[in-house]
């Protein structure tokens, strides 16, 4: 799976000032792109935590330490998505195979230990914790910290983890739903990132999101999360639809985006409906003095 960073990068320039829509979005993912823009989400500008997101920052932890025994597996080359058929190997053994759980044959090699030791399911979450190289670490990593603190401070420490590992696996289950005999590794957290895109978009659908935006200069701007995650679904699953029948020439696993997303929403609308919260908020209006007074009350 790539990083959800690597999904903001939409092409731009050179599209008909008219078109239908599917047009557009051809042109967008062509193989001939003359510009993009590119969305990277750093921070929300409105929540305040109430306890210490240990388990944030311990998946965070998790996801580099396993990087860096992938490091030492792959070498320097790993940093940029190079590595060798150790490497290789360890991402056979680790990863998530579809066709491994369909078939119900795991994978084997006359020369390298490609077998996974526990059973074919668990790989569904130890393929979580594994990245290609430094920049797909780096951007599902950033988008943990901005949305996943403020899901384990609404839900709790423990409630939050089970909620990753379950919107991971939904993730895996609906890429092995589109693609049931594909013999490629999925690697990479953003599948269960998706799962907490989904939940903060249904618990803080009017938060701002600071985002940098790329484009012919580099600049900042809050967006409305309902906005920013709901665009950035819509072109996963725009971007999936069209890769149905080419999976195999694809390298991002579009659909474990979507699944992963949608389990996100499912799960939290579920826990919101459990413990009698609406399952969809509303949207407090803010009045201009609001930030005003937000500002003062910080500085005193």
């Amino acid at each position: 799976m790539s990083t959800p960073a690597e999904i903001w990068s939409l092409d731009l320039r050179g599209l008909p000032p008219h078109g239908t829509l599917l047009q557009v979005f051809r042109r967008a993912a062509g193989t001939k792109p003359l510009g993009r823009i590119t969305l990277f989400p750093f921070s929300d500008a409105d929540v305040r935590h109430s306890s210490f997101p240990y388990v944030n920052v311990a998946l965070i932890g998790l996801n580099v330490l396993v990087f860096l025994v992938e490091l030492g597996i792959g070498g320097p080359g790993m940093l940029f998505g190079n590595g060798n058929q150790n490497l290789s190997a360890f991402f056979f053994k680790w990863g998530f195979i579809p066709l491994e759980l369909t078939a119900g044959d795991v994978f084997t090699h006359p020369v390298f230990d490609v077998e996974t030791p526990l059973p074919t399911y668990a790989t569904l979450v130890s393929s979580m914790f594994i990245h290609g190289g430094l920049f797909h670490l780096a951007g599902n990593m950033m988008f943990l910290w901005v949305f996943g603190d403020n899901i384990e401070d609404r839900v709790g420490h423990v409630k939050y983890l089970i909620f990753y590992l379950a919107a991971g696996v939904g993730a895996a289950l609906a890429h092995l739903a589109v693609d049931p005999n594909s013999q490629t590794p999925l690697v990479g957290a953003s599948g269960a990132i998706s799962g907490v895109m989904g939940a903060y978009m249904l618990l803080f659908p009017f938060n701002r999101i600071k985002t940098l935006i790329v484009m012919y200069i580099i600049t900042a701007m809050e967006i409305p999360a309902v906005w920013l995650l709901g665009l950035w679904f819509a072109w996963q699953l725009v971007q999936g639809l069209m890769s149905l029948g080419v999976s195999q020439n694809v390298n991002i696993a579009f659909f474990a985006h979507v699944g992963g997303f949608g389990s996100g929403v499912a799960i939290m609308a579920v826990y919101k409906k459990a413990t009698g919260q609406p399952v969809l908020p509303q949207q407090v209006h803010r009045q201009p003095w609001d930030t005003w007074y937000r500002t003062r009350h910080r500085e005193d």
